[in-house]
């Protein structure tokens, strides 16, 4: 298996977008010949090389572009110093470039392993949700089996090393307040996200709110939080919550009301 490919399949693991630059069609003297490969990361770093240089870069940046809008190009790229939209390149030949997007088509992460956690992270993973568990406790994480993918790292450091996008949910739900709260803050620090939400009676969520503000927090970031998460169905099992969790999560992001279905 190559290393593209290794890494591609760890990337859908991970639940990571990316996008693939494959060579598809030369002319004439280029750098590397049909069939080689780059990934582009979100955060626009490469794995592998379909040539370098400035090319290279533009590559990126229309990798980048396709990543956004999630679709698919096939452009090709003069080489050469007598094309018009040339951009210096003297190899003297062309390369058309096939950029291909992998973006999950949602993905959530769960900061918390506990009951409520597990029925989340089971009903997100059958309605297609690529599903990653943060759980310091071990014992606990282990019982989260229905996660893609379960982590011990810290959920603030986890939370600020992550490239969000439109299509992610984050909910907060874990065993102790300090944990939502800091969890909470990192994730207003990196934006991007499609969906935040934080369990807790009102009462925990105003308190939790208002030593947020004490750390310079404005009103408006906080306004962004769907706290406490979820819709009023009157849930009382983890079962339950789970539903009402995943219906909101499922109308924020794909924008719509919520409202009954009935004629």
């Amino acid at each position: 298996m190559s290393d593209i490919l290794q890494e591609l399949l760890a990337a859908r693991q991970a639940g990571r977008s990316c996008a693939i630059a494959t060579v598809a069609a030369t002319t004439g003297s280029v750098p590397r010949r049909p069939g080689a490969k780059m990934i582009v990361w979100a955060d626009g770093s490469i794995a592998g090389t379909i040539g370098g240089g400035k090319f290279e870069s533009l590559v990126i940046a229309e990798a980048l572009d396709c990543l956004t809008k999630n679709e698919t190009a096939l452009k090709t790229w003069p080489l050469r110093e007598d094309q018009p939209d040339s951009f210096g390149a003297i190899c003297g030949g062309e390369v058309t470039v096939l950029i291909e997007p992998h973006v999950p088509a949602h993905s959530m992460v769960i900061v918390g392993g506990g009951h409520c956690a597990q029925a989340i992270a089971k009903l997100a993973a059958e309605c297609s949700f690529h599903v990653t568990v943060l759980e310091d406790r071990p014992d606990i994480l282990e019982q989260c089996t229905a996660a893609h993918q379960r982590l011990a790292d810290p959920a603030p450091a986890h939370l600020a090393s992550r490239t969000w996008g439109r299509q992610d949910a984050l909910v907060i739900v874990s065993r102790h307040y300090d944990i939502d709260r800091e969890a909470l803050a990192a994730a207003l620090q990196q934006g991007g996200f499609g969906y935040l939400g934080m369990i807790g009676s009102r009462r925990k969520v105003l308190q939790v709110f208002d030593q947020m503000k004490g750390q310079g927090f404005t009103s408006e970031q906080l306004a962004t939080v769907h706290a406490p998460l979820g819709l009023d169905i009157g849930a009382e099992s983890p079962a339950e919550i789970a539903v009402s969790v995943l219906a909101e999560i499922l109308m924020v992001l794909r924008g719509k009301s919520g409202a009954p279905l009935q004629l």
